[in-house]
């Protein structure tokens, strides 16, 4: 999810009078109690089409069950709302639901949920950012065209046999699409979506765990527990109040003084103190996430010719090593590809892979980038979103080491933007004139992930507009692989082409971080780097 280039976190405490949290002077030992955890103001609407960063992503967790889940421990997919789902050619697909689902409103899930939500989030007029997770799915070029308005509103590989059973016809063999359906684009939607749009909206409905109680944009979103969930995994809780903050040194703060139960981004600055501050009560594993700097390869100034070259020495000047130990405490490990180590070798996950190019060495930096024409303009600019505290100090770090490595005071400097939102919205309107932070954070654990959606021509997350006919190409050859072997190693050779081109520099691979108050307990992250809201327990 959100991945997108995740955001993560986000505003001063927001003192809430809530008669179910610790600070509201509810009961400690209240099982049916309300945790309260931090977070940060969506980008978009919360529809599952339309939802491709973290924030957002939260909280669909919470309010949709799909197809498939990931395992909260594990990551593997597995069947959920689907009994089965059948193929005997890795393209043309059969559905079949579990019965006894329904939304939180009374409505049936069925068939029909599916499929008209796939419809919609697919079609080119919804303007939905999730689109390209259903290409592969036949017709989708034709509700989806490059250009030009769409010729039909239904995609013709999608076809509704009964209550409990639909089709999917592929445009070509896709062996692990099964996989991405746990993915919160592909979740259903009850026909109110469509009915009462704007209302949905205000106040989604779906049929996971919780229902949305209320939410005030820059202060808190309320979830409940659904008292009637169909579903094996019922919350453990009354609730979760997900409280709005744009500085988590300031959620810390709330964390330590008992004012909110659950933080999952401890600050930077936090993290050598933090062990001791909360002992046993904070979570530091590994986490499919990774940081990146991507560039704007829209801009000539950084993909003229020769370009590449500046974009290797760029990556070659910065030491990852030092700003991962004295940055981030060694809760982040230097990048040498750009997967993530949870993946595993058997996943796609190939360390060193990146080459030297990852590695740090001032002198070939230096050499590369004056063989590639220089900085454009002679310095750059790393622009980050300023609003969470967490991104200033390893930026100011990265540019100190350019500014060593080209043995100048200024080559590199920080360029804060405001808010989150402000950053992800210069970003979608291309308006960014040097390299600036992105993470990702995966969908599903497949090498596949890590890839297509950030470096396929067009791609929905593909933020740097990076375009390359062979990436693609191989891209395509390794999704249509029946043998999970050779469609490894074909994204492997994928990725040996963004180690050439450098359209993004992996920076760090990223630790899921967390810390909790002692009125919860069982609390965990999932490979996603995301609490297991549904299990906490409060008292």
């Amino acid at each position: 999810m959100r991945g997108a280039t995740r955001a993560q976190w986000a505003v001063g405490a927001v003192a809430l009078a809530l008669a179910a949290t610790a600070c509201g002077g509810g009961s400690s030992a209240d099982s049916a109690g309300v945790v309260s955890a931090s977070w940060g103001d969506p980008q978009n609407p919360l529809e599952p089409a339309n939802t491709n960063e973290v924030q957002g992503g939260k909280v669909l967790e919470m309010l949709f069950r799909g197809l498939k889940r990931y395992n909260p421990k594990t990551g593997a997919a597995e069947d959920v709302v689907a009994e089965k789902i059948e193929t005997s050619d890795s393209q043309n697909y059969t559905v079949t639901l579990k019965d006894g689902w329904t939304f939180s409103n009374g409505e049936k899930v069925t068939a029909k949920s599916f499929v008209d939500a796939w419809n919609y989030g697919a079609l080119l007029t919804n303007k939905q950012k999730n689109a390209p997770f259903f290409q592969y799915i036949d017709g989708f070029d034709e509700v989806h065209p490059e250009s030009g308005t769409p010729t039909a509103k239904t995609m013709s590989g999608l076809t509704v046999k009964d209550d409990k059973t639909f089709t999917v016809k592929l445009n070509q063999k896709f062996s692990s699409w099964p996989d991405t359906l746990g993915y919160s684009a592909f979740m259903p939607l009850p026909q109110t979506f469509y009915t009462d749009h704007d209302a949905w909206v205000k106040k989604p409905v779906g049929n996971g765990p919780y229902v949305v109680d209320s939410y005030v944009k820059g202060s808190a979103l309320k979830m409940r527990k659904w008292e009637k969930y169909p579903g094996t995994d019922p919350a453990q809780n009354g609730g979760i109040d997900l409280r709005v903050y744009t500085d988590n040194n300031t959620a810390y703060t709330d964390l330590q003084a008992g004012n909110l139960d659950l933080v999952d981004d401890v600050p930077a600055a936090q993290l050598k103190n933090v062990k001791a501050d909360l002992g046993d009560r904070y979570i530091n594993q590994p986490a499919g996430i990774i940081q990146t700097l991507t560039f704007p390869m829209y801009d000539k100034n950084w993909n003229g010719p020769g370009k590449e070259k500046v974009r290797r020495g760029i990556s070659m000047a910065i030491d990852r090593a030092q700003i991962t130990d004295e940055i981030f405490q060694k809760t982040r490990t230097p990048a040498t590809d750009w997967t993530s180590p949870v993946l595993k070798e058997e996943g796609g996950y190939k360390a060193g892979l990146c080459g030297d190019a990852c590695e740090f060495n001032a002198d070939e930096a230096k050499k590369l980038i004056k063989e590639g024409g220089g900085l454009p303009g002679g310095k750059m600019t790393i622009s980050y979103n300023a609003d969470t505290g967490s991104h200033k100090d390893w930026v100011d770090a990265i540019c100190n080491s350019i500014n060593n490595s080209l043995d100048s005071d200024n080559a590199c400097v920080g360029a804060p933007v405001g808010t989150f939102a402000d950053f992800r919205n210069k970003i979608t309107v291309r308006r960014m004139t040097g390299p600036f932070r992105a993470g990702w954070q995966m969908d599903y654990p497949l090498i596949q992930n890590f890839l297509q959606p950030l470096y396929y021509t067009n791609a929905s997350s593909n933020d740097g507009k990076f375009s390359n006919a062979e990436f693609d190409k191989l891209v395509n050859e390794a999704n249509a692989s029946t043998d999970i072997g050779d469609a490894v190693s074909k994204f492997q050779d994928a990725e040996k082409i963004l180690a050439d081109q450098m359209p993004a520099v992996p920076l760090w691979y990223q630790n899921g971080s967390g810390g909790y108050s002692d009125r919860i307990s069982d609390v965990a992250l999932n490979p996603f780097s995301v609490p297991v809201y549904q299990q906490i327990k409060v008292g």
